[in-house]
C-alpha cells in the first residue's frame, strides 16, 4: 500500500456504513478547518473558534441549498487525535447525505483517506507509538471482555512502557561497552562483566515472561476454537444448542443428521469461544455424509480443544478416541460422559473428564470451567498486565532474546566487548521495532492497511 504525502487534508466516514441515527465524517490536515468552514453556515467562523469546541449549523452546497443540519467539532493541532488540525461532522445517518458532503469537500482539494491513515498520522506525529496504534484496531475488533481489556492495556501504553524500559537498560549497557572500547589501550573497565551477565539474565527473564504471555494473549485476542466430536446421537447437537441458548442445530434420533460443521460464537467469563458442531467421526457409504466426516477431521486438526462426547448407553468410544489421537493431541481432548440423568452407568469411569446431562443442564458449568482452565489456567488480566497479543511482537521478542543469549555466551567465553556490544545493539533495535522507534516502511504500511478507512 502506497501512502500519500502527509501534508494534505484527508476525509472519511468514521461510522459504520448503512443507515442510522447519526454518522460522523472526519477530516485531518492543514486545511481541515478552513475547508469545512467554506461549506458551513453557523453563528461563528470555524477558523476563529477555539479548539475542542462544538458548533451547530448547516452544510450548504454551491447553490446555497441546505444539505444537512450538523454539529461540527473542531480540534486544533497538536491537541487532536492525529496531532493535526482536525474536524468531525456529526450528521444525519443517511449515506446519501454523507456522500454529498464528502463530495463537496473533495471538490476543495481534500482527498479520501486510506485505510488506517488517521491513526498512521497519529503515530507519525508522535501521538502514540506503534504498539498503541496496533491496539486501536484490537479495541475495535475485540470479541470479548478479556480481548477488550488486553487491547485497552496496550492502547494505554502498558506494553510500550515495559518494552521501553528494557530498551533503556540495554542501551545503557551497550553504550558503556562501546565507551570502554574507546579506552581499550588504557585498559579502563567501565562495565563489570559479572554484573553485566546478571543484568542480561534479568532482562532476558522478563522478555521470556512477555514471550510466554503470547499463548494467553492470542487466546484472548482470537478466542478459542472448540470442536464437538462423538458418535451419532450422543448429544453433540444438543450440547451445541444448550451452550448457545438457541436451537441452532437440528436434533434428531436419526444418525447422520449433522452433515456439515455448524459454527457459532459465545462468551464465557470474558473468553470468546467459537463452537463447532461437527458431523462426527464414523465410517459411512453416503457420499454427502462422508464429506461431512472429512470436514470434521479438518476442524479437529485446527481446534484448540475437542469436546469428545460419549453417553451412558455406548460408554467410552475407544475407537473414536484412537482416531482423535491420530489427528490431535491428548491434552487437547476433553472426554465427556453425557445423559447421566438416564442412569449412572459409567459415571465412575476415570477416563471421563466431565460428566453431564444436557437435558437437565447438569455439569455444564463444570465443563465450561474445564475448557477455561485448560486454555488459560489461573491467568487473569489485571490493570498491570502487559500481555503480548500480536505475532509481530512475539517474533521480535524472540529475536531480542536470542541476541541477549548470544551476548551472554560471548561474555562467558571471554570475547572482547565489541562482540557483546553488537548483540546488545541488535536486541535494542529489535525492541525499538516493537514500539516503532525504528521500523521499516513496509511493516508500517502492512499494519495500517488492516484498519478501517475512517480510523
Amino acid at each position: 500500500m502506497k501512502i500519500q504525502e502527509q501534508n494534505d487534508t484527508i476525509v472519511a466516514i468514521a461510522t459504520a456504513s448503512g443507515y442510522g441515527a447519526i454518522a460522523v465524517i472526519r477530516l485531518s490536515g492543514p486545511n481541515a478547518i478552513s475547508v469545512v468552514d467554506s461549506i458551513f453556515q453557523g453563528q461563528k467562523n470555524l477558523t476563529e473558534v477555539p479548539t475542542h469546541t462544538v458548533h451547530y449549523g448547516k452544510i450548504m452546497n454551491a447553490r446555497q441549498s441546505i444539505i444537512d443540519d450538523v454539529l461540527v467539532t473542531v480540534f486544533r493541532g497538536p491537541h487532536s487525535y492525529t496531532g493535526e488540525d482536525s474536524v468531525e461532522l456529526s450528521i444525519h445517518g443517511n449515506p446519501l447525505i454523507s456522500q454529498k458532503i464528502i463530495g463537496l469537500l473533495m471538490e476543495k482539494d481534500v482527498r479520501l483517506a486510506q485505510a488506517g491513515e488517521f491513526t498512521r498520522r497519529a503515530f507519525l506525529n508522535g501521538k502514540m507509538d506503534l504498539t498503541q496504534a496496533e491496539a486501536v484496531a484490537q479495541v475495535i475488533a475485540a470479541r470479548s471482555e478479556s480481548a477488550l481489556h488486553g487491547a485497552r492495556n496496550q492502547l494505554d501504553g502498558l506494553l510500550s512502557s515495559k518494552v521501553g524500559a528494557l530498551r533503556s537498560l540495554l542501551l545503557d549497557a551497550a553504550s558503556l561497552l562501546e565507551l570502554e572500547l574507546d579506552f581499550s589501550e588504557e585498559n579502563i573497565e567501565f562495565v563489570n562483566k559479572i554484573q553485566l551477565i546478571q543484568k542480561i539474565e534479568d532482562i532476558e527473564s522478563f522478555i521470556q515472561e512477555l514471550i510466554a504471555s503470547y499463548a494467553y494473549g492470542k487466546i484472548f485476542r482470537d478466542g478459542l476454537n472448540v470442536a464437538i466430536v462423538g458418535k451419532p446421537n450422543v448429544g453433540k447437537s444438543s450440547l451445541f444448542n444448550f451452550l448457545l441458548k438457541e436451537s441452532r442445530a437440528i436434533v434428531s434420533p436419526i444418525p447422520g443428521t449433522t452433515r456439515d460443521a455448524l459454527q457459532e460464537f459465545f462468551t464465557y467469563e470474558g473468553l470468546s469461544i467459537k463452537l463447532i458442531d461437527t458431523a462426527g467421526l464414523r465410517f459411512t457409504e453416503d457420499s454427502v455424509e462422508k464429506e461431512g466426516v472429512n470436514r470434521s477431521e479438518h476442524w479437529i486438526k485446527i481446534a484448540d480443544f475437542i469436546l469428545f462426547i460419549n453417553d451412558v448407553e455406548t460408554g467410552f468410544s475407544e475407537d473414536i478416541y484412537q482416531q482423535l489421537l491420530k489427528i490431535s493431541s491428548k491434552n487437547r481432548i476433553i472426554a465427556i460422559l453425557n445423559k447421566i440423568d438416564i442412569n449412572k452407568s459409567g459415571i465412575r469411569d476415570a477416563r471421563f473428564d466431565v460428566k453431564i446431562s444436557v437435558h437437565r443442564g447438569e455439569g455444564i458449568a463444570q465443563l465450561l470451567d474445564k475448557i477455561k482452565e485448560k486454555a488459560v489456567g489461573d491467568f487473569q488480566y489485571t490493570e498491570n498486565s502487559a500481555v503480548v497479543c500480536q505475532e509481530r511482537h512475539f517474533q521480535q521478542l524472540k529475536s531480542a532474546q536470542e541476541a541477549l543469549l548470544h551476548a551472554k555466551q560471548s561474555l562467558e567465553q571471554g570475547l572482547t566487548g565489541e562482540f557483546v556490544a553488537i548483540d546488545l545493539r541488535k536486541a535494542t533495535l529489535t525492541l525499538e521495532e516493537i514500539i516503532g522507534r525504528v521500523v521499516p516502511d513496509d511493516i508500517v504500511n502492512n499494519i495500517f492497511s488492516s484498519f478501517c478507512i475512517g480510523k
